[in-house]
């Protein structure tokens, strides 16, 4: 019998348009001892609030943010707090909060993780794929995980994805303190610490879908960060 604790963390900013259909997703997967933390950065169009409301429905709780500082130190808080509970969960989800994930995928990590210390969904092996993107976003997309993965010499195929597992241990290894990535470098960096720390890192496929409702939170800054600190990780770790 599979009796792990499992929450799934969703990080959101501006996301009403999408959170109560990924909240009743993911409940309808019917995972026992599945729980969802919704981490919000005081959403101006009210999804901290229709968040509340959920939880008075579902198996969820919100860490309520005082403003929008980064999509790393939100998983950041989500995770240092999950892991000073006296009772933390044994696996813990990460996903985006705008439908570019699918629920139905979360089964599936939840096998994987059975033989691996973290599971990254791929978009970049066999079977993975990306949906509704130009040909811009491909190109960087790809070139950014292919320097990622030069750069910092890991045999891993997509680095900069947000749907991602964890047994409690690795995050409690990795020194999560320390970690220094705001945005979306913040998946390169905690890979290339568990990576580092030895742990077993694994890769399932996964198709990303492209948000139909609301705005993507994709931007330059965000690109210039990843470049940069791969590099800062690279030689930090000699």
């Amino acid at each position: 019998m599979d009796e792990r604790t499992i929450v799934v963390v969703i990080p959101t900013y501006n996301e009403r348009e999408n959170i109560q259909a990924l909240v009743e997703k993911i409940i309808e997967l019917k995972i026992k001892e599945l729980r969802i933390i919704i981490v919000d950065d005081n959403s101006p169009d009210g999804t901290g609030v229709l968040a509340e409301t959920l939880s008075g429905e579902f198996s969820l709780s919100v860490i309520h943010r005082k403003s929008k500082d980064g999509l790393g130190t939100a998983y950041r808080e989500a995770f240092n707090t999950l892991l000073k509970n006296e009772h933390p969960p044994d696996v813990i989800i990460q996903m985006d909060a705008d439908l570019s994930h699918n629920p139905d995928d979360i089964p599936r990590f939840l096998e994987a993780i059975k033989h691996y210390d973290v599971v990254l969904g791929s978009r970049y092996i066999s079977g993975g794929g990306i949906k509704n993107w130009n040909i811009f976003r491909l190109f960087l997309s790809r070139f950014s995980n292919f320097y990622a993965r030069k750069v910092l010499l890991l045999p891993i195929y997509d680095l900069t994805g947000g749907f991602k597992c964890w047994k409690r241990t690795v995050l409690q290894n990795i020194d999560l303190e320390h970690t220094s990535s705001i945005g979306y470098n913040f998946q390169i960096e905690t890979t290339f610490r568990a990576h580092r720390k030895g742990f077993r890192v694994g890769e399932i496929p996964i198709t990303f879908t492209e948000r139909t409702f609301g705005k993507s939170k994709f931007s330059i800054p965000i690109i210039f960060e990843s470049f940069w600190k791969v590099i800062k990780l690279r030689f930090n770790h000699e």
